[in-house]
């Protein structure tokens, strides 16, 4: 597993095999930031069900200024922690151990400031995608056009507006169904 893009490209992360654990492939990560964009300069990244942690080091390698990594797992933190010294972004990651299955933690400090970039990848089939993106929906975290990409089985099915949150892109590659919702409230309003 190696970052695709940005400053840490090439960087090889640390990964293990568990329950639950699916890093998202190098494809689906390469087409993730050609659907929000190479230059994610200034942008603040939630990554909720974190895992390995690879997406938001892929976003902080190419210029976010912040990622806060929500994972349950006491193997994944590990792993992230890793993760996060090999690409050198120590100063810029927050790491929450928290269960999404019992809500999003908005209480943290770290949700202080509004975030641009949500990254939703829940083990699948357990229908976790619709019920955190409503969560989200109603959590006032966004900033200005924010996005929330949200990867799935690729049999998932999900409304194409949530509260505020519109979905503008959907594809399927392999088995994994990958989708991407805009704020539109907080991009117009």
């Amino acid at each position: 597993m190696r970052i695709t893009g940005g400053i840490a490209k090439g960087r090889v992360l640390s990964s293990f095999k568990g329950r639950g654990i699916r890093p998202t492939s190098e494809k689906v990560r390469e087409a993730i930031f050609n659907v929000v964009g190479q230059d994610l300069s200034g942008r603040a990244v939630l990554d909720l069900f974190a895992g390995t942690g690879i997406l938001s080091l892929e976003a902080l390698s190419r210029g976010a200024e912040r990622a806060v990594m929500v994972e349950v797992s006491h193997k994944a933190i590990k792993v992230i922690k890793k993760n996060i010294e090999l690409c050198g972004f120590p100063e810029n990651c927050t790491i929450i151990r928290h269960d999404i299955r019992a809500g999003i933690p908005v209480s943290h400090p770290a949700f202080g400031e509004q975030v641009d970039l949500v990254f939703l990848d829940p083990p699948y089939g357990k229908g976790l995608e619709e019920k955190t993106l409503k969560e989200l929906s109603k959590a006032r975290i966004f900033g200005p056009g924010a996005e929330v990409v949200v990867e799935s089985a690729k049999d998932t099915v999900l409304p194409t507006a949530i509260g505020p949150l519109e979905m503008v892109f959907e594809r399927t590659y392999g088995d994994t169904k990958l989708m991407v919702f805009e704020d539109k409230e907080s991009k117009y309003g």
